[in-house]
């Protein structure tokens, strides 16, 4: 299956790409700078150079043609300001959603945020993301073309991952390897009866693929 990831180069999508290549898939991963390709080839990923903050839907679509499924996991980053929250964590992942419907791509995975709410009160930096992540979740879920699920784990670390999760509705606060997301959504995105449900991912006692295969209700 033909996977494409917009965010190819962030630290959660390197991971992913390593994944799913090996498991047999074509994997594409969309970036904004020429330079980032090498570490997409070593992964295993076709680099795909796209400004997601200033294309068009069709030229994203077009990037998108042929898929199987789709997976967002773009992030403006912790240092970014508020400006880039509204245009790439909300404003990138509703373009992203709205070309993969266009493509006829209906699986589609986002990488969202424990606590997105597009409701979430406060001024600070992060406050701004969780609403813009809210947002941008209320707009996928608004896509009947899309088989979507909305991952949306706790605060990220760079832990070796255990392969041990809680993956449910709602599950309190904690941390989460980003091994271990990855993980989570190579498994989402072959797990299609997980289509319309929003998780929070954290560290806890389950394996990776009972825990996906448990809320799929297998």
């Amino acid at each position: 299956m033909r996977i494409v990831i917009a965010g190819g180069h962030g630290q959660i999508a390197l991971r992913l790409e390593r994944l799913l290549s090996a498991g047999g898939h074509e994997v594409a991963g969309i970036i904004r700078r020429p330079e980032q390709g090498d570490d997409l080839r070593e992964a295993g990923a076709e680099p795909v150079l796209l400004d997601l903050e200033s294309a068009e839907v069709e030229q994203v679509a077009a990037v998108l043609q042929g898929a199987g499924a789709a997976v967002f996991a773009a992030g403006a980053g912790p240092g970014s300001g508020v400006a880039r929250k509204e245009t790439v964590d909300k404003g990138a992942a509703v373009l992203f959603a709205d070309a993969a419907e266009r493509a006829g791509v209906r699986r589609h995975i986002v990488v969202s945020s424990r606590g997105a709410d597009a409701n979430h009160q406060g001024d600070d930096v992060f406050d701004v993301y969780l609403r813009a992540k809210g947002e941008a979740d209320d707009h996928v879920r608004s896509r009947k073309g899309l088989d979507w699920t909305i991952l949306r784990p706790g605060a990220l670390t760079n832990d070796a991952g255990t392969g041990l999760v809680l993956l449910k509705a709602s599950t309190g606060p904690g941390t989460v390897a980003r091994d271990d997301v990855a993980a989570v959504v190579a498994e989402l995105v072959e797990t299609p009866a997980t289509a319309g449900l929003t998780l929070e991912l954290v560290s806890g006692p389950v394996p990776v693929t009972v825990a996906v295969k448990d809320v799929a209700g297998n």
